[in-house]
């Protein structure tokens, strides 16, 4: 893939700075059968950083669908972070309540950081309820990026909003997306997020080249 890419943009130093992880020996947790699908997973927060990712991950499906006819879908997944406060909400069965229309965001999956949007839920303080608004509402802004970025591209597009900690939650939706590459934001293995995911990934992390916008 990257190949095709250094030959569509023609600079041809991309396998060397892109590839911040290679590719794993053994993908346990494939589905061999369904393996003609290709995921591509993109961490975005709108940052320019993950838009250029992300746009580069699109620029890559479409290549790869024209030279091989293979189902290619880019996913964004945006993570909220988990906040102190909301720890002793962590409890409470939220799924039970939320509902994605509830939160204007097209792919809900939740985690270990509870989630309050509906006036079903009687009891809980009217600071929280309004903090974790303005955090959906937030996200969906995000996320609305990056389906406005897919539409330009009329890619194959699917996005996730998590909650929690951004590496596990990454790790998460590689594994059960069976990505197989991951795509970041930064420019050196020695990112934070690098660090946090640690060298044994489940798939190719690929960054972002230097120079890209010249």
């Amino acid at each position: 893939m990257l190949v095709r890419l250094q030959s569509a943009i023609g600079r041809y130093d991309l396998v060397e700075q892109m590839v911040l992880i290679p590719e794993p020996q053994i993908h346990s947790f494939k589905n061999y059968p369904t393996a003609q699908a290709i995921n591509l997973i993109v961490a975005y927060n709108a940052s320019p950083n993950s838009h250029t990712a992300l746009d580069i991950a699109f620029c890559i499906a479409h290549q790869t669908r024209l030279a091989t006819n293979k189902q290619v879908t880019v996913q964004a997944v945006y993570v909220v972070e988990n906040h102190q406060d909301d720890r002793y909400l962590d409890k409470v069965k939220w799924t039970n309540y939320l509902t994605p229309c509830e939160c204007g965001v097209s792919d809900i999956y939740q985690s270990t950081t509870s989630v309050l949007t509906s006036p079903k839920l009687p009891g809980i303080a009217q600071n929280f309820q309004t903090q974790t608004i303005t955090h959906l509402e937030q996200a969906d802004k995000i996320l609305w990026q990056a389906r406005s970025l897919a539409e330009e591209w009329q890619g194959s597009f699917k996005s996730h909003l998590r909650f929690g900690d951004v590496a596990e939650e990454l790790t998460k939706v590689v594994k059960s997306e069976a990505a197989d590459v991951l795509f970041l934001g930064c420019k050196s293995i020695n990112h934070e997020i690098i660090q946090s995911l640690g060298f044994n990934f489940p798939c190719a992390i690929l960054g972002i080249p230097n120079g890209i916008d010249e």
